[in-house]
């Protein structure tokens, strides 16, 4: 009896009856709901309106239009699911009603409307006796170590804002900067840069670079650059310890330098207005721009590597495109220290002691004002730097180093292959194995690195010189002259057709250069004969000569 409803009882199906006598499936409200969002989104993947399939004569045809289309619902709806549930996050901005204007809206405003773990990223470290203070973020934007000038170094764990460690080197500190993850990282101390592990051990100093007062590391390359108080820029690479790079850069002292994350060029701003741009393969700088009048104060450079940002000392802020730089896109009024882009686009410049942020919303690159926020008066701001994956805009200032919420600044997706802000130590090792295989060769570095893996263009052939010229030729009549003949029946040997024919191969062989000759001495004689005319034309006439056009 137990085995007999069992089996009647797999045949009930749950529905419920319609008018027709057929039964409908119930569908739960969430998973309705869910159905609804992937619709909506499946619609931004179709390849616009589908084929209209009914008006088809051709059998075969439909069949393969219905296929295609059939892959293409298929294809739009997988890509819809995978931003449903892959990217959940999306990225905002703030938005003001009527007159009212975001650079007008303070951060006090800000954290009361965010959740806790957004308002934790709000707040201020005062350390007086020890600054000013310069940071750098991981590429996952997980730890941040930061450097007083007074020889104050420490690491951060910005997650739970724990202080990983913290140390005192007793020497003046100009710059901080992450290696490849946060186990190793560079400061750049009063004689030499030194590298460091996490706990605050000593591994190596590096004296071949003198009194740097800059430091960049290109990830891709494993590259440590710097730039010391001489003007000489230096490129070592941290796996092997060799030095790549050493050149003098020729424009004396500067303090400004960034690297293009997009093709690896290390670019510098120099006191005569002019940014170069270079690579560690080359003694001389790729690219030279005149960005302003006077010295350069910051530069920055958008992830995307094509947006150039430039600040001057006269007071004016420039945007470049650097693939047309006839001249600038968009030139702002403002001084600027120091200049920072944050994942979306957003722009921050620091100076004195107040911070704006400007934002390019039209999708034209046009930047236009989005945030101020001002520090206690008094306080000298050294250095901006965006968090990577959070809204948060890191400032090193003189009296410590402070974090405020910029909305819609950082990306909302991370790529747990690219930079992973959760990852186990275990991951952490596996990927620096994986890194250190895809590391790419300082030859790699160039302006456009779309440019590897295509053909190069044939070079045109050059035209060769007389001596040149003749020497081809007297090499072709030997080789005529030495040319062996099969021996012939009785009659046809003899040593006069011999002769005659050997006569005959070296005449064959001379008459390619002799027509070339020939074409020379023609050409040349119409010049001669042009600028002859030109000259014997009586000085009436030679006001109806025909001129020549303007070079």
């Amino acid at each position: 009896m137990f085995l007999c409803f069992m089996f009647m009882s797999k045949k009930v199906k749950m529905g419920v009856k319609a008018e027709n006598g057929t039964l409908t499936k119930i569908v739960p409200p969430l998973e309705q709901q869910l159905s609804e969002e992937i619709d909506l989104k499946v619609k931004k993947y179709l390849r616009g309106e589908g084929a209209n399939l009914e008006i088809l004569q051709d059998k075969k045809l439909k069949g393969q239009l219905s296929v295609r289309e059939e892959l293409y619902g298929r294809s739009a709806k997988q890509a819809a699911k995978t931003e449903k549930w892959l990217m959940p996050s999306e990225g905002g901005y703030l938005e003001a009603e009527g007159i009212e204007k975001t650079w007008r809206i303070r951060q006090e405003d800000i954290a009361r409307e965010v959740d806790i773990s957004s308002s934790r990223n709000q707040f201020d470290i005062t350390l007086p006796n020890l600054g000013p203070y310069t940071m750098d973020f991981t590429s996952s934007g997980r730890y941040m170590t930061f450097g007083g000038k007074k020889g104050h170094l420490a690491i951060v764990d910005m997650k739970n804002m724990n202080l990983v460690k913290e140390f005192q080197v007793r020497e003046t500190v100009r710059d901080v900067v992450f290696l490849h993850n946060e186990l190793f990282f560079a400061a750049a101390q009063k004689k030499y840069p030194y590298i460091y592990n996490r706990d605050g051990t000593e591994l190596h100093c590096l004296k071949e670079h003198g009194a740097v007062s800059r430091l960049q590391f290109l990830k891709n390359h494993f590259l440590l650059a710097s730039l010391n108080k001489s003007g000489q820029l230096h490129y070592q690479d941290v796996t092997m310890g060799e030095m790549v790079g050493n050149y003098k850069t020729g424009v004396g002292r500067t303090d400004v330098m960034k690297v293009n994350p997009f093709n690896g060029v290390v670019a510098l701003g120099h006191s005569g207005g002019t940014v170069s741009m270079w690579k560690p393969t080359s003694s001389a700088p790729l690219l030279k721009i005149l960005c302003h009048r006077g010295p350069v104060s910051a530069l920055a450079f958008h992830p995307n590597g094509h947006l150039m940002a430039t600040a001057g000392k006269e007071k004016k802020i420039k945007l470049w495109d650097l693939r047309k730089l006839d001249s600038e896109l968009q030139n702002l009024p403002g001084h600027a220290n120091t200049l920072d882009f944050s994942q979306k686009g957003l722009l921050a410049r620091g100076t004195g002691s107040s911070v704006q942020v400007l934002g390019d919303f039209s999708g034209a690159q046009n930047y236009s004002r989005y945030m101020n926020h001002s520090m206690v008066k008094g306080y000298q701001i050294g250095k901006v730097l965006f968090r990577p994956y959070e809204d948060v805009l890191a400032i090193g200032h003189s009296m410590g180093w402070s974090s405020i919420l910029i909305p819609g600044s950082g990306e909302p997706n991370f790529d747990s292959w690219v930079a992973n802000p959760f990852e186990t130590s275990k991951q952490r090792s596996e990927k620096e194995v994986r890194s250190l295989l895809d590391k790419l060769p300082p030859e790699t570095i160039m302006l456009d690195p779309t440019k590897i893996g295509t053909l190069r263009p044939a070079k045109k052939k050059e035209k060769p010189t007389k001596q040149e010229r003749e020497d081809e030729m007297e090499a072709a009549i030997e080789s005529a002259k030495d040319m062996d003949f099969k021996r012939k029946t009785k009659g046809r040997n003899k040593p006069s057709k011999k002769v005659k024919k050997r006569q005959e191969l070296v005449a064959k062989a001379k008459r390619p250069f002799l027509g070339q000759n020939t074409k020379e001495e023609e050409l040349l004689a119409r010049k001669k004969q042009k600028t002859s005319e030109e000259v014997e034309l009586p000085v009436s006439l030679q006001r109806f000569a025909k001129k020549k056009a303007a070079t």
